[in-house]
């Protein structure tokens, strides 16, 4: 009988039961880069396929583990932590009474808690026991100081060692690039956060997390970035976005002003007759991206109205109503419902 949840590691990194050692490792590479997470950021079941492709080559890469592998097949961790297998051959456990049990796994479940397993929820006596390790969701532990605690999850059939935890960045920071002291757990590390990170970015810091008691390898910590608000600049997709007033005149006529950009103020050229809301590009002026450059920022223009007129400006804008020959509400008289 197949054991429930049972992974076929050859299957999984697309290789023979007779593959050699070198043969796995170019199997493991081509399928680690095509599904590795900075490859592809989000992508949560390229992430799973990523830690099972992992999980397969740990196993089928150690000599000694896979010698169990292929020996024990699915019970393969049990007979390594009862010390080096059962019996005589895969198929001789000691003249155990078959028809005593009700199934096959039943009676392999009895005999690794005789054994002596120590893995957990293994108990002795007739029943089913759950040995299965891989990764999978798990609970987190440690924090960092300041409130970003990690979240305290559950796993029971798979335990997953990797953790999660935001991390705050103002918009200089994340424009930048910093390094911020960091505790996790009971170590202290200093983080390096390349330039160009946004809300939701994921920065991985390798062998950082939770040690794995199966494998004595530490999972991964992720610390996601959250950007903290900004007066002037705001995201939209991956556009940078500001608003910018321009006076009545400016807008008619035409002229120049200075806008802020990250890196510094620029020159743009506003057209005579644009209107309110509409936006200007400036290229290369935005965040900057995984290739070095810079992504363009959009100056929204906003038309404002002097709150309070001189006598002069009054009678000029007077003069303007009185002279207009435009009425840009002309079209309004042909609405009907």
């Amino acid at each position: 009988m197949a054991a429930t949840g049972f992974k076929d590691y050859y299957s999984v990194l697309g290789v023979s039961k007779s593959a050699s050692a070198d043969d796995i490792k170019r199997a493991f590479r081509k399928l680690a880069r095509k599904y590795h997470p900075d490859v592809n950021p989000g992508n949560e079941a390229a992430e799973a396929k990523f830690k099972e492709v992992s999980e397969a080559y740990e196993v089928l890469s150690d000599a000694d583990k896979r010698k169990k592998y292929d020996q024990f097949g699915q019970y393969w961790q049990q007979a390594d932590r009862a010390g080096g297998g059962y019996a005589g051959s895969p198929t001789d456990f000691g003249g155990f009474d078959f028809g005593a049990y009700g199934s096959f796994d039943e009676f392999i479940n009895e005999l690794l808690g005789r054994m002596g397993t120590g893995a957990p929820g293994a108990r002795a006596g007739r029943g089913y026991s759950n040995y299965r390790t891989p990764p999978g969701t798990g609970g987190f532990g440690g924090g960092f100081p300041g409130g970003d605690n990690f979240a305290t999850g559950a796993g029971t059939k798979a335990t997953n060692f990797d953790q999660e935890a935001n991390i705050s960045l103002t918009l200089s920071e994340a424009f930048s690039g910093t390094q911020k002291r960091l505790r996790i757990g009971n170590n202290v590390v200093d983080v390096r956060i390349p330039p160009g990170a946004k809300q939701g970015t994921k920065i991985r810091l390798r062998g950082k997390g939770q040690m794995n008691p199966y494998t004595q390898r530490q999972g991964d910590v992720y610390l996601v970035v959250n950007l903290l608000k900004h007066d002037f600049f705001q995201f939209e997709g991956d556009n940078l976005v500001c608003e910018v007033p321009i006076t009545p005149d400016e807008s008619v006529l035409g002229g120049k002003i200075e806008v802020p950009t990250p890196s510094g103020s620029v020159t743009v050229n506003v057209p005579a007759g644009i209107r309110s809301g509409q936006s200007l590009r400036l290229r290369g002026q935005g965040w900057p991206d995984r290739k070095g450059g810079r992504g363009d920022q959009l100056v929204r223009v906003i038309i404002t109205p002097p709150k309070d007129l001189s006598g002069d400006e009054r009678l000029l804008y007077e003069k303007i109503r009185d002279r207009r020959t435009t009425d840009p509400r002309k079209h309004l008289q042909q609405i009907r419902l």
